[in-house]
């Protein structure tokens, strides 16, 4: 399930779950209960229309939307589950398909900025990445609490709430502040079949508190970037940053883990892991292996172009000096190291090296069931015995991959979640196993320092559980 990061206009008359401070719109001309029908009203010829529904085979139900006959620049967006009633949902028209896919997956609704709701539990924002089972990490949200239309509706007067023509309708207009009035009204007209005590329109949480929310400042201090360059991403939609929590008096505010989240998932990126094991070089950052490359091409060079007499006497006497020449090497040995990727495929290279740890993975478990009856994987922990299984890999393979880590460590990363997910469904060997097993061989040959490889190794496997939730 992708990132979350669309905005909805309004609700439909006709929903089941409505979204906080979104105004109600007349959704009558839609033929709610037939999803081939919704998906006809946006297939007409010859127009800027479009429409599409499908089954949800996983969690049941459907899902569907279409343009609006008579508002081409907005959409209805509609999720139908059997056990749960329906959500419809208007968005802006370029929005509607990406929010279509993001229903394809076990999320029910969204709220408070991309919070998603499986008919159960509540999840923050999927923004961590497990490259291994390729989809976003599931992580709940600690003491949430559902939040239904029976425990908003004391107070409000449906008489002076209001439900608005699609015509009506201003996508960037603010929260009109009388929802409740205008949720009394939906109480009264929605027709569903829902009971408010099983309507969901949002929900609390300890991190979601108005005082544990934080600003843009302080986001881009955990991101560890300038506030002004986060400013840029949200203003541009770059670098997939999450959809605030609440907007507070004007001020987008967001809750501390989603934050903390969107920094890890930066650090786990392709750029993440390259610099985890990069160095500064002569002004620039480079990982290890180039750094490495370019300082063995500096002095050969200028061993070339200055310790051989031959050599020198070619110079012109303008240039005949150790600091011009050494200037001149350390130029072609740049080029040179700059050019690794064109001169070794390290795409192709990864693939062998996947291929390579999975037939050693398969060597492991052959020999397990030849000497032993073991039925039950474990890894080993820091006061384990040394009986936890562990495959072990040749060291010529771990030295290519650990090549493949120094010199491009985003390719390498990818390899390594590749075996780990490969051996998971094709294996069935856990993945702590492989990650286990990865560890150790690297813990053995790498050539790079402790630290060094921690931390590319916390940045690509997967990411330590918080016990506390």
């Amino acid at each position: 399930m992708a990132l979350y990061t669309y905005r909805a206009v309004a609700n439909g008359l006709r929903t089941d779950h409505p979204i906080p401070d979104l105004p109600f719109v007349d959704d009558s001309h839609l033929p709610l209960d037939d999803p081939e029908a919704i998906e006809a009203v946006g297939r007409r010829r010859g127009s800027d229309m479009w429409g599409r529904y499908d089954r949800n085979r996983r969690e049941g139900g459907w899902m569907a939307f279409t343009t609006d006959p008579s508002r081409h620049d907005l959409a209805w967006c509609v999720r139908w589950h059997p056990g749960h009633g329906r959500s419809v949902v208007l968005y802006r028209d370029e929005d509607a398909s990406a929010v279509h896919m993001a229903w394809w997956g076990p999320a029910l609704l969204f709220r408070s900025g991309g919070y998603w709701w499986d008919g159960t539990t509540w999840y923050r924002p999927g923004q961590v990445w497990d490259a291994a089972a390729e989809e976003h990490f599931q992580r709940p949200v600690p003491a949430a609490a559902t939040v239904t239309a029976a425990d908003m509706l004391n107070g409000g007067d449906a008489a002076r709430g209001q439900v608005l023509a699609i015509a009506d309708v201003d996508p960037d207009a603010p929260a009109a502040g009388r929802w409740g009035d205008d949720l009394a009204l939906w109480a009264q007209r929605r027709g569903g079949q829902t009971p408010l005590t099983e309507s969901v329109v949002t929900l609390t949480a300890p991190e979601l508190n108005a005082d544990q929310m934080i600003g843009a400042t302080e986001v881009a201090t955990i991101a560890g970037i300038a506030a002004s360059t986060l400013r840029a991403y949200l203003s541009r939609g770059e670098s997939e940053t999450p959809l605030p929590q609440a907007t507070l008096h004007g001020r987008s505010m967001w809750a501390r883990p989603v934050a903390e989240e969107w920094a890890e998932e930066r650090r786990r990126s392709p750029a993440g892991v390259t610099a985890a094991v990069s160095t500064q070089h002569a002004g620039a950052s480079l990982p290890s292996g180039i750094a490495e490359v370019w300082d063995r091409f500096t002095r050969s060079f200028f061993s070339r172009l200055w310790d051989r007499p031959e050599a020198r006497r070619r110079w012109a006497l303008r240039w005949r000096n150790e600091d011009a020449v050494r200037g001149i090497a350390q130029d072609l040995a740049y080029e040179a190291a700059a050019s690794l990727p064109r001169l070794v495929p390290t795409g192709d290279l990864a693939t062998t090296i996947r291929l390579a740890v999975l037939d050693e993975f398969r060597t492991g478990q052959h020999l397990d069931r030849v000497t032993s009856d073991r039925k039950t994987l474990r890894v080993a922990g820091p006061d384990d015995s040394d009986d936890a299984i562990q495959y072990g890999i040749m060291r010529p393979v771990t030295r290519m991959l650990d090549w493949l880590i120094r010199h491009d460590p985003a390719s390498a990363g990818h390899a390594i979640n590749a075996i780990i997910g490969e051996a998971e469904r094709g294996l069935a060997i856990p993945r702590e196993v492989s990650e286990y097993s990865i560890s150790v061989a690297l813990a053995l040959d790498s050539e790079l320092d402790p630290g060094t490889q921690e931390e590319f190794l916390r940045r690509v496997l997967t990411p330590e559980t918080d016990e506390k939730l």
